[in-house]
């Protein structure tokens, strides 16, 4: 059973050593990892993804549970514990929602478990994050970019069930953010976000910072920044009704903005 993830600390692109040399995440924490754009942040989680072992050119090496990770992690899908949702949603089969969800759980599914039930989970899952509903009949490729984003996150939590979960820029997605993270909160997994969105960093336990290729800092959010989060989401749920009356045609009056922030 897999109880922890330890990031040991590389080089930067400079081949400076990174000033934090130990990172390590328990089932159960939510960590944003932020920074400027082309400071290194998909590639510490492609250097998770790939369970780096200094053979990387950040020479980062991950560890599960303290220890090198089996072999079997790498070579056998089936058996890899870490799931990674890209910004990329490309789909080679242009397969039916269903049947999609039926192959995977087909393979996937444990002793004890059923595969219309895990479908049926992850359905339900799935149009809980996004305003879309996704339907079994609906082809893969004629999602939009939210419903392939929330169908990979339920996926990956409820039919792969992977005890770790890596997620790229999803606040891209036009998903519920917030939605997502109270329902991945009440996963016992570590889900791990690369993000520039105040509000998906400032709902998780741990900021890792990034810059030149190196990990700088490690902020945890505390309870100021708890109750700041509670006013930015109220602030991005304002931003996001007035972008649903212009995708309409509506006018806007700007009464949308009044007591956002008291």
């Amino acid at each position: 059973m897999i109880e922890s993830i330890t990031i040991i600390g590389g080089r930067g692109k400079n081949g400076q050593p990174e000033p934090v040399e130990r990172i390590e995440l328990k089932m159960g924490n939510v960590a944003s990892i932020v920074g400027p754009t082309g400071s290194g942040k998909t590639t510490f989680i492609n250097d998770i993804e790939m369970f780096a072992d200094a053979d990387t050119p950040s020479m980062r090496r991950v560890l599960i549970n303290g220890e090198r990770p089996p072999r079997e992690f790498r070579n056998d899908p089936s058996k890899n514990p870490i799931a990674l949702i890209t910004q990329h949603t490309t789909f080679l089969s242009d397969l039916p929602v269903g049947e999609f969800l039926e192959a995977h759980a087909t393979v996937r599914a444990a002793s004890g478990k059923h595969p219309d039930d895990m479908i049926e989970r992850t359905i339900a899952f799935a149009n809980q994050l996004t305003g879309e509903p996704v339907g079994l009949d609906v082809r893969m490729t004629e999602l939009s970019g939210g419903q392939t984003r929330a169908l990979l996150i339920a996926d990956a939590t409820v039919i792969c069930d992977t005890p770790i979960v890596l997620l790229d820029e999803v606040e891209n997605a036009g998903i519920d953010r917030t939605r997502c993270l109270e329902l991945l909160r009440m996963q016992r997994k570590v889900f791990i976000f690369v993000t520039h969105d105040p509000r998906i960093a400032l709902l998780s336990d741990f900021r890792i910072v990034i810059a030149e290729g190196r990990v700088m800092k490690i902020l945890g959010t505390n309870a100021a920044e708890r109750q700041l989060a509670t006013k930015v989401s109220r602030l991005d749920d304002v931003l996001s009704r007035l972008r649903d009356k212009l995708r309409v045609g509506q006018a806007l009056s700007g009464d949308e903005l009044e007591g956002t922030l008291a």
